[in-house]
């Protein structure tokens, strides 16, 4: 009934999307408090998961009966809950390859979310990286070591490197993956991950536990004003950090980093582009240039940045 009411285009869909954000807050608060890892052992009560967590076994039947219209539970006539398949993949566990520190990470974004209205209204972002707590920057880590699993070997198996490379400067690369998966892939390749000192300080755990510590190397310090060096490196790589700068910030970095290019070297820059248009767009995107902008100071790079491309070559960069 609700998808005929949907598709029929009498329902006010925006008093559904309203709804969204309480179908996020109840997948954050359960993922927090437990509830998946509880379920992970097998079937239990409402009552049962409640006396495991230490909390209101009425409260909680109430959040895992939206939990399994989320499809992230099933119930059975006898009352008992289990994990879906879904949840049991994603949301069990620490491992670097599920959701759950991203699900997480989004206590953090939500906070930054409801300085929306004061954006609007005077302009001025947020500065996310200034303001966050020694506890907000492991969350953030964290969460942003999860998202990148996802994309980590397809990055590495496209990513452009040089023949017979053998150094790498990853700007903004935090928790260090990305620098892990490239090198991995490319035997003779050693790479420094340069980010800010709260970044590298909760990053550093993350990166120990790959095992690369002879080949990947975190560094302290601030991309936008520190010594990239002069023919240092044969790649540099760029991801998802250009979306925090604005244009004239962008161009002086990539200046810097065409310097710290040996001849031949390559730089890349990755990122998400900024639409073109609202109507050649979809959600996600638009949705990212205004986040980036709240949080940052630009949003999304224009189109032309995600195509381009910076050699080093005899000393014309």
């Amino acid at each position: 009934m609700e998808r005929l009411a949907l598709a029929s285009g009498l329902f006010p869909t925006p008093m559904l999307e309203a709804y969204g954000a309480a179908f996020s807050r109840a997948l954050m608060v359960a993922t927090k408090l437990g509830v998946f890892d509880t379920l992970a052992g097998g079937p239990l009560t409402a009552r049962e998961v409640a006396a495991q967590l230490g909390a209101d076994p009425r409260a909680v039947e109430k959040l895992l009966n939206l939990l399994v219209a989320m499809r992230y539970v099933r119930s059975s006539r006898t009352g008992e809950y289990r994990l879906s398949s879904i949840a049991r993949r994603w949301l069990v566990g620490n491992g670097a390859r599920n959701a759950r520190d991203t699900v997480l990470m989004k206590f953090l974004e939500w906070r930054w979310i409801e300085g929306l209205e004061d954006f609007l209204r005077s302009g001025e972002p947020l500065d996310v990286h200034a303001t966050m707590t020694k506890e907000d920057w492991g969350l953030y880590q964290r969460g942003m070591r999860a998202q990148a699993s996802l994309i980590g070997p397809l990055l590495a198996r496209r990513m452009p490197v040089p023949p017979q490379a053998q150094t790498m400067l990853d700007i903004g690369g935090s928790h260090g993956y990305f620098s892990v998966a490239i090198c991995r892939r490319h035997a003779g390749l050693r790479a420094v991950v340069l980010d800010l000192p709260q970044a590298v300080e909760q990053a550093a755990p993350l990166l120990e536990a790959e095992g690369m510590g002879e080949r990947v190397a975190l560094r302290a310090g601030d991309a936008l004003i520190d010594d990239l060096g002069t023919d240092a490196f044969d790649v540099i790589l760029v991801f998802s950090l250009v979306h925090h700068f604005d244009d004239a910030t962008n161009r002086s970095l990539v200046a810097r980093a065409a310097r710290a290019l040996r001849p031949g070297g390559l730089l890349v820059i990755g990122d998400m582009p900024r639409p073109e248009s609202p109507r050649k767009s979809g959600a996600l995107d638009t949705f990212y240039d205004l986040y980036f902008a709240l949080t940052s100071r630009s949003g999304l790079c224009p189109t032309g940045v995600e195509r381009a491309h910076t050699t080093r070559d005899s000393g014309r960069s």
